[in-house]
């Protein structure tokens, strides 16, 4: 599935849209009923992990007075802003432009006074709808997805979207392989999201040096939100340390190269994606590492959990064992 990058550009894809009006709402999805998006103002626009929320209201208000996040304490954040790219900046400036585009909206959609003055008799609470996508889930703005290859029997197939939004400008988003459910609020914690300033990088490590092998922790979204298959096992090669090694066995020199590392490739990730480009993977999918060792495979998971397919070079990452541990 997308992970946190692939989301947060979506989000870089939607957010233009706020402050404009549904006028009509389209798809296969069964999951929601469409009519409840039709005429609703598309309010704001938030990311968290792997999670996309939509906010919709009856009237155009000025954002963020409705959100009910979940935020922890963001001041004792420790992340290294040395390891941050031109992606904040990139994110920052777009945002920016969007929020003066959006007061615009808001002050020509105003015909009278009294009719935005209605804050002080109450008004529709907003309502989120949230976003998790699946193995091949996007978002598109103003396009329509298309078929990359022919199938096994020679079809072209046109991927069909589950969400169609048509705005009153004559824009579109469209939503392909995603679940969708309706939320009172959108639950986000910055300081486990890998992708936000705020990230918390000493609970992050109290969590990496845990008994559990690493593979296992970082993929936990109350500790790495965001961070999916892809990044693990990059960033574990990259540190040169086993899927399987115990937290407990590493040291804190280690521990920080695991943590370094995971935020230097989802930040670099990010700034490719918001350019255009793609990614060049060390040891996703390779057969040989880029010092030509043979790489292992294997699906690992913690017991009754998901397991997920986990390259990594024997030479490279090394097995540590207990020192009272002998090989056979």
């Amino acid at each position: 599935m997308p992970e946190g990058p692939s989301v947060k550009k979506f989000y870089t894809l939607a957010f233009p849209f706020v402050g404009q009006l549904v006028t009509k709402a389209g798809g296969s999805t069964k999951k929601i009923d469409l009519k409840d998006l039709n005429q609703r103002y598309f309010q704001d626009c938030m990311v968290h992990g792997k999670n996309l929320f939509l906010a919709f209201g009856s009237d155009l208000r000025t954002p963020g007075n409705d959100r009910a996040c979940d935020d922890l304490e963001a001041g004792s954040s420790t992340q290294d802003p040395k390891l941050s790219t031109g992606s904040d900046m990139m994110l920052q400036e777009k945002e920016q432009e969007v929020s003066d585009l959006r007061k615009l909206r808001s002050q020509a959609s105003r015909k009278d006074a009294n009719a935005f003055d209605g804050q002080a008799k109450g008004k529709d609470a907003l309502k989120w709808l949230r976003f998790h996508f699946g193995m091949f889930g996007s978002v598109r703005a103003n396009e329509f997805a298309r078929a990359k290859q022919a199938n096994k029997k020679g079809d072209w197939n046109v991927p069909a979207a589950r969400l169609v939004l048509s705005f009153d400008d004559g824009g579109f988003l469209a939503f392909y392989n995603t679940r969708m459910d309706w939320v009172s609020r959108p639950f986000t914690r910055p300081t486990c999201d890998i992708l936000s300033a705020t990230f918390h990088r000493g609970q992050a490590l109290e969590a990496l040096r845990r008994s559990k092998p690493v593979c296992f922790t970082l993929l936990d979204q109350r500790y790495f939100s965001g961070l999916g298959n892809i990044i693990k096992n990059e960033i574990l090669f990259f540190a040169g340390v086993h899927p399987l090694t115990p937290g407990s066995f590493l040291d804190h020199k280690t521990l920080e190269s695991i943590l370094d590392h995971a935020l230097r490739f989802t930040s670099e990730w990010l700034h490719n994606k918001l350019q255009g480009k793609g990614m060049h993977h060390q040891i996703y999918l390779k057969e040989t590492c880029p010092l030509g060792h043979q790489v292992m495979k294997d699906t690992l998971g913690p017991p009754g959990a998901l397991k997920r397919l986990t390259w990594w070079c024997p030479e490279c990452q090394p097995e540590i064992l207990p020192k009272h541990t002998v090989h056979p």
